[in-house]
């Protein structure tokens, strides 16, 4: 979600909902004056991006870690059939992928069709009411997840043919109906087509999702840390530090966001993890602050976290830890989603001990159990709108 003016830019989880713009210039009566439907049931575009009269939106294949095993059947029937001179029934193909034997028609039809609407859309804006597709550009395998955009380029988190995971691909919007693509980076071990091979498992190390703060790039890259990268050139990505703190923490990096001004005299990062499957006795996914004065010597000073306590959905199913926090930090103040667990607005000024200053837990959507807010945004009249991934928009007022 992004609020630029009087408007509201919503993208949804499941297809067939792709992007709704909310006119809030009342908050207290915000109103839909145009949806953006998908044109199939096989991707979803859950993310989207404004700068002036441009908005970026991604498409993605839904359901993409649990499909994406339908492109591995035939290496898996290929293997087995080498060894052990037989055919695989569908019961051992289905312990090969690690799915249910009933997963296996879907996973087959998903193997036939493939999947070839990955990639990017740029609309138009203008006219908030009438958005209107500029270009539609594709990228390559499962398609694009997060991404980052200002006036002049788009940094895109996606796979990318000869490469092993989401990589990052910065496009050049001058021409907003011709992206050029300019510039890839990508870790040590993605580069299958250069000769390289990943030291990890599955897609457990990839971009994520990156935000730009003058000329350095900051890259989120799941269980692989953050990477801190060089964009004076943007033709020429360079690495300036990698940090992992992955073990001991079992939670994905999701986001990190670089504090425009020092706070305690120190040059200062955020950082959020995403809580997945949580694993009991581990700590949930958390908000990190990390000092970046020197990128020789990251150090994380303190992280944040919610106690299961202070939730009544903690432990009712779905999950609980953080997600994501506003993309634009302005002063001390982190506006944080935490699922489960609702808002949370942490004070970071003082950098060795956040913390809560505030924090909403909004109610369960209809059917379901749990909230599970999602993403956040402030807008410049400091009112805060609050995206639940199952429920919908709660627009608040901080009085903190």
């Amino acid at each position: 979600m992004v609020v630029q003016g009087n408007y509201a830019y919503i993208g949804h989880m499941d297809p067939p909902n792709g992007t709704s713009i909310v006119d809030v210039s009342d908050p207290a009566h915000p109103k839909l004056v145009a949806s953006i439907p998908l044109d199939n049931p096989y991707s979803h575009t859950h993310k989207v991006r404004v700068v002036g009269n441009l908005m970026i939106t991604n498409s993605e294949m839904m359901n993409r870690h649990h499909l994406r095993k339908g492109f591995e059947i035939p290496t898996v029937v290929s293997t087995f059939e080498k060894t052990h001179k037989r055919q695989p029934t569908n019961g051992e193909v289905a312990q090969a992928l690690g799915v249910k034997e009933a997963d296996l028609p879907k996973l087959r039809e998903t193997e036939a069709r493939g999947y070839h609407e990955g990639g990017f859309k740029v609309h138009d804006i203008s006219d908030p009411t009438h958005p209107r597709l500029i270009h539609f550009q594709k990228t390559h395998g499962v398609g694009v997840h997060r991404f980052d955009m200002d006036a002049h380029y788009a940094y895109i988190s996606t796979e990318k043919e000869g490469y092993h995971g989401n990589v990052l691909a910065v496009y050049d919007l001058s021409d907003p109906a011709k992206p050029g693509e300019v510039s890839t980076w990508a870790m040590p071990g993605q580069h299958l087509a250069g000769g390289e091979t990943p030291h990890w498992k599955g897609y457990r190390n990839r971009l994520h999702h990156t935000l730009r703060h003058g000329d350095r790039i900051y890259a989120a890259c799941w269980h692989a840390g953050f990477a801190i990268i060089d964009a004076k050139d943007i033709t020429r990505l360079k690495t300036l530090a990698f940090h992992n703190y992955h073990p001991p923490v079992l939670e994905p990096t999701h986001t990190i966001i670089r504090v425009p001004q020092p706070v305690a005299g120190r040059e200062l990062a955020l950082v959020v993890d995403e809580e997945h499957d949580h694993t009991p006795g581990q700590p949930h996914a958390s908000l990190w602050v990390f000092d970046v004065t020197d990128l020789k010597n990251i150090q994380a000073l303190s992280s944040f976290h919610v106690s299961e306590l202070d939730s009544p959905y903690s432990r009712a199913g779905g999950r609980f830890g953080a997600h994501q926090f506003q993309e634009h930090i302005e002063g001390t103040l982190a506006f944080t989603t935490w699922f489960g667990g609702g808002l949370r607005v942490v004070d970071f000024s003082n950098p060795m001990l956040p913390k809560e200053t505030g924090h909403f837990i909004p109610e369960p959507g209809t059917g379901h159990k749990i909230p599970q807010s999602n993403d956040v945004e402030v807008d410049g009249k400091g009112l805060v709108y609050l995206l639940d991934r199952l429920n919908g928009l709660d627009i608040l007022e901080y009085n903190g």
